[in-house]
């Protein structure tokens, strides 16, 4: 069991269902989206499109949501047209990584601040960090030092810290590709051992699957693991922190996250729900940005709130939080 104070208890509230469930939508993408938005319409995407395609989506989907995880950048008027029984979570890292340097080293939002997040509303603080548990005792410290100290500032500021961690190989350029595949729930694992340190102050860890589906047997032609192991693996990464802890979905498509997750539930993984982004409502982009505005949220309320329904229909075998956590 963890320790947390009543203030971080309440956001936790805020964030989850009456069970103590994270039923959570992601929309903190940012130069991905600006991508995905420009090459569906066939030309440039500014500013105002991704702000007005956030709005979209938070004002249709959170209804049917827990919580809204999105960006101090383009998804603050989004969080300001969320339903107001939807908790929120803004993100404070830089998108992407430092590419001047080895290691994949993140950086925070400039004009930001753990306090200054507060203040606009969160209900918690989401740092992302790529991680390679086996990588240069150099590199690995300093990300250490940086986790220490976005978690010493939510601390202060009395709220969670929700952690993403994404994995992957330094000598392996591909993370989806079938050699890191081979590898990927000893990094996944690992990853999750280490930021569940006390010294890191985390309060929810957010996670990839300990596998990839394409290569599990039944889902794709060339096998990796046959569905038993990828079970055996689920087990694995829940027995590896006390934390709670929600699974990304990756970019994989909603069929294939509703599958993932069934496994995790045959397996009786102690996970306590989902930070779901663009399973949810990836494919609402072309008809929003080729269409208009309001093609794009016929999709959203009729597509992207089946997503939902269907997520949150399996998240019946996801544990509450408050199983893993008492109240200072």
């Amino acid at each position: 069991m963890i320790k947390v104070n009543a203030k971080v208890a309440k956001h936790l509230d805020n964030l989850s269902t009456e069970d103590g469930v994270f039923s959570a939508l992601a929309i903190d993408q940012r130069g991905s989206l600006k991508k995905m938005l420009a090459e569906a319409a066939n030309k440039s995407a500014d500013e105002h499109t991704i702000v007005d395609f956030k709005k979209a989506v938070s004002s249709t989907l959170t209804p049917y949501a827990s919580g809204i995880l999105t960006d101090p950048e383009y998804g603050l008027p989004a969080s300001k047209v969320r339903n107001e029984n939807c908790g929120l979570l803004l993100a404070y890292e830089k998108t992407g990584y430092d590419t001047t340097e080895p290691g994949r080293m993140p950086d925070l939002i400039e004009n930001q601040s753990g306090l200054r997040l507060k203040e606009d509303g969160a209900d918690g603080i989401k740092f992302l960090i790529y991680y390679d548990s086996d990588e240069n005792a150099d590199i690995l410290t300093k990300k250490h030092a940086f986790v220490e100290r976005v978690g010493a500032e939510a601390k202060a500021n009395n709220l969670p810290f929700f952690l993403e961690i994404l994995t992957y190989d330094s000598n392996i350029t591909d993370v989806k590709s079938k050699e890191y595949a081979k590898i990927k729930p000893h990094k996944v694992i690992e990853a999750m051992k280490e930021f569940s340190k006390p010294r890191y102050n985390v309060s929810v860890l957010k996670v990839e699957m300990p596998f990839n589906l394409k290569f599990v047997e039944g889902f794709g032609e060339d096998v990796v693991y046959s569905k038993q192991e990828a079970i055996e693996f689920l087990k694995l990464q829940s027995a590896a922190t006390e934390l709670p802890y929600i699974f990304l979905s990756a970019g994989v498509t909603s069929s294939e996250f509703i599958a993932e997750l069934e496994m995790a539930n045959q397996a009786g993984a102690k996970y306590n729900g989902v930070l779901c982004g663009r399973a949810t409502w990836k494919p609402s982009i072309k008809p929003f940005a080729a269409e208009g505005e309001e093609v794009g949220k016929a999709w959203l309320k009729e597509k992207g709130k089946q997503n939902i329904e269907n997520l949150n229909h399996v998240l019946s075998g996801a544990h509450s939080w408050k199983e893993k956590v008492t109240t200072e």
